[in-house]
């Protein structure tokens, strides 16, 4: 079975993530007109509201192919409610960045796990 595009699409959702938590900052402070995209909330629930639907799928999709494992569920559930749970900040705003990156850690390793389970069957 040929790798799900879907699980491509969440590991490269997860590095935009990372990028716009890690990167943009330190270019911030090179570069003063990339300022507003470090503090821009709403790209934060992006992220979300397009991770949600993209990991739901990509699960869904290794449920019915038979490669869904309860690991890559568990880190798949846990690293949005994280993702969720940055961006909404609730935690304080310090917290936002480590929580975040945890979340988009978490999301992308556990499409990359489906994506090998799914190239391996």
């Amino acid at each position: 079975m040929r790798s799900s595009p879907l699980d491509v699409a969440g590991i490269s959702l997860s590095g935009l993530c990372l990028a716009h938590c890690l990167v943009l900052p330190v270019a911030a402070a090179f570069l003063p007109s990339v300022a507003a995209w470090t503090n821009a909330d709403w790209l934060h629930w992006v992220f979300v509201a397009v991770a949600i639907p993209t990991t739901t799928l990509a699960l869904r999709h290794a449920y019915r192919a038979g490669t869904l494992h309860v690991g890559v569920l568990a880190a798949a559930v846990l690293g949005l409610l994280v993702l969720v749970v940055g961006a909404s900040e609730v935690l304080g705003e310090a917290a936002e960045i480590p929580i975040t990156v945890a979340g988009s850690v978490m999301l992308a390793g556990a499409h990359a796990v489906n994506w090998r389970h799914k190239s391996h069957r």
